[in-house]
């Protein structure tokens, strides 16, 4: 199978990324996209998928070139959450074989979370369970109006719980808990009107639009600022605002200013063109 990733993106793809369940696409300016393709299941998580959407996310952060990676599914669902049969088997799982499983299922997102490059969800047809929370772990997530969205483990005796850290960053911990304790579903105007989702568009060629939106803004921004600025907000959300907090962003904004992008950036705005990485 030929290299999704087109060089100098990445030299050698990992075969697990390759996987027909976890498809892996990128142009030569650094668009990439990973497609969760089961649409007989809608997109439902098994084993295989988790393993694939890692060894995925493992390969892009590794790739020179990669500005902004989209992540879908493919056919009429985002994602319906975990697979009934992937269900079915941890009935007889044992609790440490459980913990592993769901391990494996955290440290997939927690992949997708430290990408950095920008990560933006394109949301068309059901997100349900992880596919909710798949969303919330990316920087940016676009819905069609016929999305819809739930965290349904509740009604099978479950919990949310490898999502919630994502989740409750994105809509908050009162409304984390109306959801996660009722399992009600709801449309993506609301899901925007809680923050799980950033943008509502009318249909799929909408969010084809969205999509190109996004690719030329990232394309105007500088490949390092934009990973140095999600770390900032990872590094400092939370925080006192106190004097060892204010040495470490002048310290940051110091070392960003001496830097080849800061130097770049602002010599190229003060010469009226385009930065080098804004330049086509």
């Amino acid at each position: 199978m030929p290299n999704p990733i087109a060089d100098p993106l990445v030299e050698g793809m990992d075969t697990d990324a390759q996987s027909s369940l976890v498809l892996v696409d990128a142009t030569p300016d650094g668009v990439a996209t990973v497609t969760i393709n089961r649409t007989d299941r809608k997109n439902a998580f098994n084993a295989e998928v988790v393993g694939a959407m890692r060894s995925a996310f493992d390969t892009l952060e590794g790739a020179d070139g990669v500005r902004v990676v989209f992540l879908t599914g493919a056919g009429e669902a985002f994602s319906a959450g975990a697979d009934l049969e992937w269900m079915r088997d941890s009935v007889d799982y044992t609790e440490a074989e459980n913990r592993e499983d769901a391990m494996a299922m955290a440290t997939m997102l927690k992949r997708l979370y430290d990408l950095p490059s920008l990560t933006v969800a394109l949301v068309d047809g059901p997100a349900f369970g992880g596919g909710a929370g798949l969303a919330a772990a990316c920087d940016l997530a676009v819905a069609t109006q016929r999305s819809r969205f739930a965290f349904t483990e509740v009604k099978l005796g479950l919990l949310a719980a490898t999502i919630s850290p994502y989740v409750i960053a994105a809509i908050g911990p009162r409304r984390a808990r109306s959801l996660f304790a009722t399992g009600r579903m709801f449309d993506s105007r609301f899901a925007l009107d809680i923050g799980l989702i950033d943008e509502v568009v009318a249909d799929t060629e909408a969010l084809a639009k969205a999509r190109d939106r996004i690719v030329s803004e990232i394309q105007a921004c500088a490949p390092q600022a934009v990973a140095q600025s999600k770390r900032l907000v990872s590094d400092i959300y939370g925080r006192e605002i106190d004097h060892a907090l204010m040495e470490d962003t002048a310290k940051r904004i110091a070392h960003v200013r001496q830097g080849p992008e800061g130097q770049e950036g602002v010599r190229a705005f003060l010469d009226r063109r385009p930065p080098t990485w804004a330049q086509k």
